[in-house]
C-alpha cells in the first residue's frame, strides 16, 4: 500500500553578493509542511562559485547571513507557518528567498535533502 503524501511548500535561498548586479547562486532550501508540522532548512555555500561571482565577497559573513536567513526557530508567539512566511518574504539583501513552489511528500526531511542535492549542490559529472 502506498504511503499517503501531503502537500509541502519550499523556497530556494539565493546568495546575491552584489545586489546592484542581480547575479545570484542557489545556497539553501526552506521546506514547510503544515500537515506534518515540519519546517526545515539546509544550506550549502559553494565558496568557489561565490568567488566567481564576486572575488571581493566575504564568504564567512555571507555564510553567517545565510544561516540567519535559514533559522527555522519560531519567534515568541509565531507558529512554524508564520515563520516560513517571514523567511520567504522578499528582501533586497545578500541572501534572498526565491519564489515558493509546492510538492507532495510523506517524508519532508528526505525531500529537503533531495531538493538541496538537485537545486543547490554543484552538478555531478556523469
Amino acid at each position: 500500500m502506498a504511503e499517503t503524501r501531503v502537500p509541502f511548500e519550499y523556497a530556494i535561498l539565493r546568495v546575491v553578493p552584489r545586489v546592484e548586479r542581480g547575479e545570484s547562486m542557489n545556497a539553501g532550501v526552506l521546506l514547510y509542511c503544515r500537515a506534518l508540522d515540519f519546517l526545515g532548512s539546509r544550506i550549502l555555500l559553494d565558496r568557489q562559485r561565490l568567488a566567481a561571482l564576486d572575488p571581493a565577497s566575504d564568504a564567512d559573513q555571507i555564510e553567517r547571513a545565510l544561516a540567519a536567513a535559514a533559522d527555522c526557530t519560531p519567534q515568541q508567539d509565531d507558529d512554524i507557518g508564520k515563520r516560513f512566511r517571514w523567511l520567504t518574504a522578499p528582501r533586497s539583501t545578500v541572501v534572498q528567498p526565491g519564489p515558493i513552489h509546492t510538492g507532495l511528500t510523506h517524508d519532508p526531511d528526505a525531500d529537503l535533502a533531495r531538493l538541496l542535492a538537485v537545486l543547490v549542490e554543484p552538478p555531478r559529472s556523469r
